[in-house]
């Protein structure tokens, strides 16, 4: 099993956190739960592996081409085969730039991109199956994300003011916090609530609570801290505060995710 990640080009570096290419050689089973990243994601997949997602308590099979809304919850997926997959990871308020509907109707789904985005990124799939070539592959994604966000409507110069906002919002604990970031910026309180919805598809609250919980799975991960000062570090009230925010994000207390393995987790973190 391997992952690597690939930067994007200067057109896309505003948007596009990574590409990355996840491989696995073996013909094998596993299960896996993917927890809350505050990203949304393009997945190609160009390999014989079938994945499965848990959708009210019954496993679905994937779609060839998906799109991964806002995961707020863990969502167990499992997976057999041999599997080759080109990822694309957007800027936690950068998906909303390529796709025409409101970004919170894709939260906690996975979405068949080509119902989203119709024969053009059909075309693209058959393409990328073609090439073998990993660098030749994000080039192709590359173009035709640069022609999506050519068409849009949205208005593209707001990107990187939007990035600074949601870079301040992260580092709030409270709703006075996000005022004062509003104050910062010269909008309202309820402006700014407005501007991160319609970007992220969640509330201010909800990205501080997701950033600060992907701080501390990379902390517990590490398994080199004690949960004390995990939870002092990533600004949680207590050690009970953050266990129960840790358990709600994942299924599991922290000492019983280090004792599970999750392997496209664990591959990704590292």
């Amino acid at each position: 099993m391997e992952f690597r990640q690939f930067v994007p080009s200067p057109a896309l570096k505003s948007y596009v956190e990574s590409f990355y290419l996840f491989t696995s050689d073996k013909d094998s089973e596993f299960s896996d739960v993917v927890f809350p990243s505050g990203t949304m994601e393009m997945i190609f997949n160009l390999g014989p592996g079938i994945w499965e997602s848990s959708s009210k308590a019954k496993f679905k099979r994937t779609p060839p081409l998906e799109l991964w809304g806002q995961v707020t919850g863990p969502l167990p997926i499992r997976s057999k085969g041999k599997h080759v997959m080109l990822g694309v990871r957007f800027f936690p308020h950068s998906a909303v730039y390529f796709l025409h509907d409101k970004i919170e109707n894709f939260n906690n789904q996975i979405f068949d991109l080509a119902d989203v985005m119709g024969n053009e990124v059909k075309s693209l799939h058959h393409q990328l199956l073609d090439c073998q070539n990993a660098t030749m592959r994000i080039r192709l994604v590359e173009t035709f994300l640069i022609h999506r966000l050519s068409v849009s409507k949205k208005k593209i110069n707001k990107v990187e003011k939007i990035a600074d906002l949601l870079t301040s919002v992260k580092k709030a604990s409270s709703e006075n916090g996000f005022t004062a970031v509003a104050d910062h910026f010269g909008i309202t309180t309820r402006y700014l609530h407005k501007l991160i919805f319609q970007h992220t598809g969640l509330s201010p609250k909800f990205v501080n609570k997701i950033s600060r919980f992907q701080r501390s799975l990379r902390l517990v991960s590490k398994n080199e801290s004690p949960l004390t000062s995990i939870a002092f570090d990533c600004g949680y009230f207590d050690q009970s505060h953050f266990i129960r925010e840790f358990k709600s994000f994942t299924s599991f207390t922290p000492t019983a995710y280090l004792e599970n393995k999750f392997p496209v987790n664990q591959t990704a973190i590292q």
